[in-house]
């Protein structure tokens, strides 16, 4: 397969995405930074690139709204947002997912205000975390590509039928210029396949029901088979980014690993941090000290059991939030973390740091400290905090 080598932004990479999918419709509202993914690929529906119908709405709970009719219409349907574009999605992303309609969305992580800020943090997917949307953080531009091009076969896989929101990190991803692998058309469109919904509205020969009032009798039912398909989601997750490798050369999974095998100390983190750490983790590995990193690249359905089998071998851990949940405990992945450890019965001192908020840097340097500090818990010689910030101004 003849690959084309280019260099794209993240957004660019999305919308390139979108546009070998060609999706039925899209409907958004632009919101910084992710705009351009929705002006870029409305430039392709300009030009006859796709035969997309582009619904161009008043308000992002608008454009949800038009992607559950069109999803329930049976049209494979796409959108993108950010941050308080999502947040204004709230009520509509739980009518999604409870419907069970397959939609993709890109989602370009930033803060939620107040005060307002249009940088990067996971506040907003994070608010979004038990919406009943499957989600999937990329650490770069190749990674939000091939995480789009996985989107849709994932949703709409007849045990899953769930929505799936691919996350990049504003401004660090959406507009940093990175090398891109990008694949043929054909082998895109091949492999993403054509899309027959189960069920649709228009079918008139089976009519179904859709939105329907449910109260005590059957609602508990419901949220049981939500539960049930977001199970079946990791088996399917790990089918489609296997055959994602055959295809196309790179395997995905739940999570990713780097230099963990003989690690004494993991950070676990998610996003465009993940690359940071890796360099830190070179740079430490000279002085002796063996880090590793563990990625958590689907963040819903959460894989805590594999997640507990890779820091089972470490000495101390760190999990670092580019979110702050206002528990006074943690970050919410530290949380999530700290409960399938508990799980798993591996007790290992874990420490949870808040980082990164509104787009602040995180630096080398910082990440080497975090390893310092747990290689200090290791020898006794301190105790784990939670919820630590990581770059304060004191």
């Amino acid at each position: 397969m003849e690959k084309t080598i280019t260099a794209r932004t993240g957004n660019e990479a999305m919308a390139e995405a979108m546009r070998q999918i060609n999706p039925d419709v899209c409907a958004a509202y632009p919101i910084t930074p992710a705009t351009e993914i929705m002006q870029i690929f409305a430039g392709f529906v300009n030009d006859g690139k796709v035969k997309t119908n582009l619904i161009t709405v008043e308000s992002e709970h608008s454009a949800m709204s038009a992607c559950i009719g069109s999803a329930a219409a049976g049209a494979r349907t796409m959108t993108a947002t950010s941050s308080q574009g999502l947040a204004l999605m709230h009520e509509i992303l739980f009518i999604a997912s409870g419907i069970r309609l397959p939609i993709v969305m890109a989602d370009v992580n930033r803060a939620l205000s107040a005060p307002i800020n249009i940088h990067c943090d996971h506040s907003d997917t994070m608010a979004e975390r038990d919406s009943g949307w499957i989600q999937i953080f990329s650490e770069n531009t190749q990674e939000a590509y091939d995480s789009m091009l996985q989107a849709n076969r994932i949703a709409e896989h007849k045990d899953v039928q769930t929505p799936v929101m691919v996350t990049t990190d504003g401004f660090i991803i959406s507009h940093g210029m990175e090398r891109l692998e990008m694949y043929p058309d054909a082998e895109v469109q091949k492999f993403v396949g054509e899309y027959k919904a189960q069920y649709t509205v228009l079918d008139t020969d089976h009519p179904i029901t859709v939105g329907s009032l449910v109260l005590t009798d059957y609602y508990l039912e419901y949220k049981k088979a939500q539960h049930e398909a977001m199970k079946t989601a990791k088996r399917v997750i790990l089918e489609v980014g296997k055959e994602f490798g055959k295809t196309f050369g790179k395997e995905y999974g739940l999570i990713e690993t780097y230099k963990t095998d003989d690690a004494d100390f993991i950070i676990v983190v998610m996003g465009s941090t993940a690359g940071t750490t890796k360099a830190a983790i070179e740079e430490l590995r000279q002085e002796g000290i063996k880090a590793g990193l563990l990625k958590i690249r689907v963040f819903r359905p959460f894989p805590a059991e594999e997640i507990a089998a890779v820091l089972s071998k470490a000495k101390a851990v760190a999990v670092l939030d580019r979110c702050e949940s206002m528990s006074n405990q943690a970050g919410p992945v530290a949380v999530e973390v700290k409960s399938g450890l508990y799980d798993a019965g591996v007790k290992v001192p874990l420490a949870s740091y808040i980082y990164g908020l509104g787009g602040r840097e995180i630096y080398i340097e910082d990440l080497k400290n975090v390893y310092r500090e747990l290689k200090n818990i290791s020898e006794g010689k301190s105790k784990p905090e939670q919820a630590k910030y990581i770059g304060l101004k004191e």
